[in-house]
């Protein structure tokens, strides 16, 4: 049966993939976005289901809910590329804490909400070497992960208070069309599409749990449809990872082209974690979903979309 769903974040990279999937199967979908980092033509609804606002007003996010009465929420709003949020860290807790508080708090209000989706990070978890389960002990090394760690503790809190269903979905590095953040894999692609067949990156040994994106929103909507009870957290990842090596090697099979590499000092983190591999037995175990996206089937994609500035 088709449900009224609100995507806050919708229009950004993993939220437009999760508003298609929902389009796909006849939901009414409303997104909720400021247009901050996301793109008004990325979210596929119409203009009277679109909703632009800022998550840290709840005056508004408020009067949103209680105007639509979504039966389902998606809460993916939020500022998440790291740099960023390290240079900016009041900014980063007031719009992924405070934020989600207004968000559930709304959920709340609206009275017709049965089911909440929470979308947190990798970067809750330490440095590990091996696959991280959710079990793991978190210790988030940014900004970024302290403040999606909050949100977890957030969302789990207004679950005990409200006996709403929360899922939160620990996202893994997520690829595929229409990124709106400067990550590794669309930075190639932005190089490769503009002519170059030298690559300027950064630290090129670290290793990476890379999700397409239509795995992504395949696997949280599975998770959402399976009725679990209270309080869940799952990682959401391929279960495989990738060097950045191991991604331009994906870059040249795909061109049928050599592609070299210059380090550009700039680009180099100073502290970095060497993997970041999900484990992701449980989500398998919940839903039965398994990845259909290789590493080189999305990039085959990439290389045909449009090159952007």
């Amino acid at each position: 049966m088709a449900k009224r769903v609100l995507v806050t974040g919708g229009a950004g990279f993993i939220g437009s993939a999760l508003v298609a999937k929902l389009n796909e199967r006849g939901d009414e979908v409303h997104v909720l976005d400021d247009l901050s980092f996301g793109r008004r033509e990325l979210a596929d609804v119409p203009d009277a289901r679109f909703h632009r606002m800022d998550i840290r007003d709840r005056s508004a996010v408020r009067g949103a809910l209680c105007t639509m009465h979504p039966e389902l929420v998606l809460h993916l709003a939020a500022v998440h590329f790291i740099p960023y949020c390290n240079a900016h860290p009041a900014e980063a807790a007031d719009i992924n804490i405070m934020g989600t508080i207004n968000v559930l708090d709304a959920c709340e209000a609206a009275g017709s909400v049965k089911e909440v989706f929470v979308a947190s990070t990798a970067a809750v978890y330490p440095i590990s070497d091996e696959a991280v389960g959710e079990a793991h002990e978190p210790g988030p090394m940014d900004i970024y992960g302290v403040t999606k760690l909050a949100t977890e503790k957030v969302a789990a809190e207004f679950q005990r208070r409200t006996g709403t269903p929360v899922v939160v979905g620990r996202f893994f590095n997520a690829f595929g069309p229409n990124e709106t953040n400067p990550h590794l894999i669309p930075e190639i692609q932005r190089q490769v599409l503009a002519g170059q067949r030298t690559l300027q990156l950064g630290n090129l040994d670290p290793k990476r749990d890379f999700i397409h994106t239509a795995d992504m929103a395949r696997a949280v909507l599975a998770l959402l449809d399976a009725g679990l009870p209270g309080f869940e957290v799952f990682n959401i990842g391929r279960g495989i990872e990738y060097s950045v090596r191991d991604v331009v090697q994906a870059f040249e099979r795909q061109l049928g082209e050599p592609l070299h590499i210059e380090v550009d000092p700039a680009r180099v983190r100073k502290v970095e974690r060497m993997h970041l591999l999900a484990d992701v037995s449980k989500l398998k175990a919940a839903t039965g979903w398994a990845p259909e996206w290789s590493i080189d089937e999305g990039v085959a994609t990439l290389l045909r979309e449009p090159a952007r500035p």
